[in-house]
């Protein structure tokens, strides 16, 4: 059939009724123009149940019947049955359709409709998620829109449920915009929509306005009423409730009149009906060709080739990713066994070179591996030279009246400021502890740089910095000496809960001043720490004092000044008797110079001979009290 301005299609009769026209008696055919429907803008309303899917059925059987393409957008799939007379491509997500489609099928379908003269239903009823469908649908439309502004050929796009996609009420979402604006600007390049509503409330009025032609069936909502009272007028407002089934006021620009018509019974099976109790029996229904689809085999072929191939590349990324993960783990421990490694080979170096074994007393530790309290500590200076630029020698002295070589000396401390300096100018031992008797904050504030108050301020300062929690299990640890955290955390006032007491512990172990030991247990280890702080160049009282300094940070010095008079009672310290350096035959090295007592009251045979003849001598333990094996004496 020739496609020309005249053609029509005819759809409903002129009905008997309020706001009906006098110029038509009941029952005279109403005819619309092909080709303003196939290129305006319409709106097919009412309430479910009224006959809006009928006239929309109607309307598409009489285009199909004369060779006119549409394309169907079916929310609810009850158009599939218009194949039970008419060819059409039935595309969507179900095992019913005739090819299940996706957006990479969208451009395909455009071509099929437009050039290949092939009407659609586009079934987004499959899809369980609704912003697949709205995608599916904004390509379709877009494809449409691009190719009809080259074809310029009539086309009819109809839309269910069009609430759903241009609501009223809030904003548009990409879709709803791509049909606002082809009811805008398609007419002029051939492409026609038609939206069906049962709410027209709902339904932005921007569209509605700028419809040709609009049918309305029963509606009952004051809402939807209202929307009929202004696009028309109040009397149809009020009639239009009472419309028959398949009744419906039709309004068009053409015609500039408004007529109450009864449209016409759908010829193929309505699937869209309410089920009843009757006998449902399914019409043989029109199959397409194979070839009409074969293109879309081949997109959805080609899609699940690519999905695939994107499967297995997400395989074998996760792979790659679990292999770096462990490979990055490896590096980490490598470099940690390295680091180990080579701190113990420095601390060999260090020992061997030690001035009482007779060394240098260099520091083989690089610059950039020290801590930065450590970097400027001068204990020990190749060829004689102090820190303060004064030479020394090994057989100088630390004042005119002593004999004690220099390097004894160096032993002993660190390095001293201009307050440690006596009134002769010989260096003076300064009590990290009696810094602060004055001024607590003195040592923190002013504290030189690479001096023993400055270690020890920065010390103080880092368990200052602690969460309170953590410096009361560090207490705790204290006055236990092997503690497991849980317990530690309980005694601070925390919870029994293992993750939490292990995450606070976690600042005390890696800062050192707990050590792990075995199981669940650690053990105190600030001593540890304060040495190795200054590099070990403390030992003896010294070291005492440094440790008392830093432990002010989070222990009463009440606390400290009693275990001070306490610790030296006879019953704590009658098992070891220091013995003088000077004693013949000892052999220099500190961790010798002590007496073990077996459990006979001898002399063990491991110990010096020093150690032998002070037991010969009856100054030894006379083994009364409870015997220790060797590695329990406590070397002082």
């Amino acid at each position: 059939m020739t496609e020309t301005d005249t053609e029509t299609i005819t759809v409903a009769d002129v009905s008997d009724g309020p706001g009906g026209t006098a110029d038509a008696d009941p029952g005279t055919p109403v005819s619309l123009p092909v080709v303003e429907l196939l290129t305006g803008r319409g709106f097919v309303t009412g309430k479910s149940g009224s006959g809006k899917s009928n006239t929309a059925s109607v309307l598409v059987e009489n285009l199909l019947a004369n060779n006119f393409p549409v394309l169907v957008v079916d929310t609810d799939g009850e158009y599939y049955g218009l194949k039970e007379e008419f060819e059409l491509l039935h595309a969507g997500a179900d095992d019913e359709c005739d090819i299940q489609v996706s957006p990479e099928h969208a451009e395909k379908l455009a071509s099929l409709a437009l050039e290949g003269n092939v009407p659609i239903i586009l079934d987004v009823s499959g899809y369980l998620d609704d912003s697949e469908a709205k995608e599916l649908l904004l390509s379709v439309a877009r494809h449409l829109f691009a190719k009809e502004k080259k074809l310029k050929k009539p086309f009819l796009m109809l839309v269910e449920e069009v609430h759903e996609y241009i609501p009223e009420g809030g904003g548009l979402d990409e879709t709803g915009k791509m049909l606002i604006k082809i009811g805008k600007r398609g007419r002029k390049h051939g492409l026609g929509i038609v939206g069906i509503s049962q709410r027209p409330a709902d339904v932005k009025k921007d569209f509605i306005t700028q419809c040709d032609w609009l049918v309305w069936h029963r509606l009952t909502w004051n809402n939807d009423t209202n929307v009929v009272s202004r696009i028309i007028d109040a009397e149809h407002a009020n009639a239009v409730e009472d419309l028959g089934d398949g009744e419906a006021f039709l309004m068009t620009d053409w015609s500039e009149s408004v007529r109450r018509v009864q449209f016409h019974r759908k010829r193929t099976f309505d699937a869209g009906a309410t089920p009843g109790l009757d006998d449902f029996e399914r019409p043989e229904l029109k199959s397409v060709s194979d070839d009409l689809v074969s293109d879309l085999r081949e997109i959805s072929d080609e899609q699940e080739r690519r999905e695939s191939e994107l499967a297995d590349l997400r395989q074998e990324l996760d792979r790659k990713e679990a292999r770096i993960e462990e490979l990055e783990a490896e590096l980490a421990e490598a470099r940690d066994l390295s680091r180990m490694a080579d701190q113990f080979a420095q601390a060999m170096l260090q020992k061997t070179e030690a001035p009482y074994r007779g060394g240098d007393g260099r520091n083989f530790a690089r610059v950039e591996d020290l801590p930065t309290d450590q970097v400027e500590l001068q204990a020990y200076e190749p060829d004689g030279e102090s820190g303060d630029g004064a030479e020394t020698t090994a057989d100088d002295t630390v004042d005119g009246d002593s004999d004690t070589p220099a390097d004894t000396v160096a032993m002993a401390d660190v390095t001293f400021d201009a307050a440690a300096m006596g009134d002769d100018g010989s260096a003076t031992e300064t009590d990290p502890a009696s810094a602060t008797d004055d001024d607590p904050d003195a040592s923190e504030r002013d504290a030189t740089p690479g001096t023993r108050e400055a270690v020890v301020a920065d010390l103080r300062a880092e368990i200052a910095d602690l969460p309170d929690i953590s410096q009361e299990m560090l207490a705790h640890y204290r006055h236990e000496r092997v503690a497991d955290p849980v317990d530690a955390h309980v005694a601070a006032g925390g919870t029994p809960d293992r993750p939490i007491a292990y995450g606070r512990n976690r600042p005390l172990r890696t800062a050192g001043f707990v050590e792990h030991v075995d199981g669940d247990r650690y053990r105190y280890a600030l001593r540890d720490r304060v040495a190795a702080a200054f590099d070990d160049h403390l030992q003896g009282d010294a070291l005492d004092a440094a440790v008392r300094a830093v432990e002010e940070a989070f222990v009463d010095e009440s606390v400290l000044d009693a275990e001070e008079q306490d610790i030296r009672a006879a019953d704590e310290r009658d098992e070891v008797e220091v013995v003088d350096e000077d004693v013949e035959g000892d052999d220099g090295f500190v961790d010798e110079d002590a007496v073990f007592v077996d459990e006979n009251g001898g002399a063990p045979a491991s110990a010096d001979d020093a150690t032998r003849r002070q037991m010969a001598s009856g100054s030894g333990d006379d083994g009364d009290d409870d015997p220790r094996s060797p590695t329990d004496a406590e070397i002082l």
